[in-house]
């Protein structure tokens, strides 16, 4: 019996914890975007690219190494995420997302669609799960609430230019 208990607390407990943070709204941001990320965890640091796509009724996220190979895709949704295609589940991708969406809110947005947020000159936090330092326009640092994983996100610049 407290085995069966144990177990459906932990299962309780990881279903609480991956679910990330939405907004009130969508908020009224200019998309589409297309973003250079650079993930940076114990030393290692690797390179994606994040797109994402307003779509009629939410967002559209696509997640790929610097080949162009898919890593997530999501759709948020009204207040959810769905599966886009036939990915396996990524909840560090989708963690991800619902910080950059964070991020990318305005200041006057913010305090609506996420109450408990804290702004800070060039900064903002919320509930100690994510901490975005701003450091130029448009480029900003994502902390996770562990502090060891890193995001350095900056709008992705186009190379073809004549």
């Amino acid at each position: 019996m407290t085995r069966a208990l144990l177990l459906f607390c932990v299962v309780l407990l990881s279903a609480c914890t991956s679910h990330a943070p939405l907004p009130a709204q969508i908020p009224h941001i200019k998309f589409p975007k297309q973003l250079h990320v650079q993930r940076e965890q114990a030393g290692q640091r690797q390179d994606w690219l994040l797109v994402v796509q307003k779509e009629r009724h939410g967002l559209r996220w696509s997640l790929m190494d610097p080949l162009g190979i898919p890593l997530a895709r999501q759709q948020l949704q009204e207040d959810s995420w769905k599966a886009d295609g036939l990915l396996p589940p990524n909840p560090e991708a989708r963690e991800l997302f619902a910080a950059v969406l964070f991020a990318l809110t305005s200041d006057d947005e913010v305090r609506f669609d996420y109450p408990g947020a804290q702004l800070l000159p060039h900064a903002r936090s919320l509930e100690d799960r994510w901490r975005v330092d701003y450091e130029a326009e448009g480029v900003f640092r994502i902390t996770l609430e562990s502090g060891e994983l890193h995001y350095l996100v900056s709008p992705l610049e186009g190379k073809s230019r004549k």
